[in-house]
């Protein structure tokens, strides 16, 4: 249930084309809906200005079925994250204008999240583009969690895939293409240098993610993120390992302008 929704259905009364019960029964599951397993949180949309998004791994396809029927029920749209090819067929059977995003592993229920603010400048719209990069081939698909939660959150994603340091003319190469992004998500696993990299080139916000990608003392991940909280580069921001969708949010976040009620 997000502010636009509870502005129709009060319009609506005002207008006298809604009674007050018929009202109150389209509100009554704010501020959550208890199913017993879960309790899905409709007041999200609200205070956050996006609606709940499912974490599918741990739970079963039928709890993530009921859990996205009751979230596009109130605010028309959804996203699960971490979802086997599976789940989504199984979404899809029992969904309208459902998508499966196999790379990222995400399951977007009828488009995108937000209604799109298009007036520039509006408290809520886009100030540029975020650019998505990955060190190598093997961290694509959290760089694709992160590409897909942006586009689907609104804002306009540029993809810079296998531009790690074991290849630093491979990103020098698209100096331009750092330039012009408001924000900067840097994928990587190894030893997670490109954050360090990226964040001395670019005078943008940059959001570090590592991945599991690595030999064994990468220690699944755990180097990458030790690298990347001890960067010397000033203005880099970290997030958890693989957290793909974790830095999307912030990034998309960061490329709205100030004021988004939702």
């Amino acid at each position: 249930m997000d502010s636009e929704r509870i502005r129709q259905i009060l319009e609506s009364v005002k207008e006298g084309n809604t009674t007050v019960d018929t009202a109150l029964q389209s509100l009554k599951v704010l501020p959550f809906e208890d199913l017993g397993f879960a309790r899905v949180d409709h007041h999200r949309a609200l205070r956050q200005g996006i609606p709940e998004v499912v974490y599918c791994p741990g739970k079963t396809d039928e709890q993530i079925v009921s859990i996205l029927e009751k979230l596009t029920k109130q605010s028309h749209r959804a996203l699960a994250t971490r979802a086997s090819a599976s789940t989504a067929a199984l979404v899809a059977e029992r969904l309208p204008d459902v998508t499966y995003h196999q790379t990222a592993r995400i399951i977007a229920v009828n488009g995108e999240l937000p209604a799109p603010v298009h007036v520039p400048g509006a408290p809520g719209s886009c100030i540029g583009t975020v650019l998505v990069a990955s060190a190598g081939t093997a961290d694509i698909p959290v760089a694709e969690e992160a590409a897909v939660t942006l586009t689907e959150l609104g804002s306009t994603v540029e993809r810079l895939y296998d531009v790690g340091v074991a290849g630093l003319h491979r990103l020098l190469s698209r100096h331009e293409t750092l330039m012009r992004a408001n924000v900067v998500v840097v994928v990587a696993g190894m030893e997670g240098a490109l954050a360090s990299v990226v964040g001395g080139l670019v005078a943008r916000p940059v959001i570090a993610v590592p991945t599991s990608i690595g030999y064994g003392a990468s220690l699944n991940g755990i180097s990458a993120l030790l690298t990347m909280l001890n960067s010397c580069a000033s203005g880099v921001g970290v997030v958890n390992i693989d957290n793909g969708f974790g830095a999307a949010f912030l990034a998309h976040r960061i490329n709205q302008v100030p004021g988004y009620e939702g």
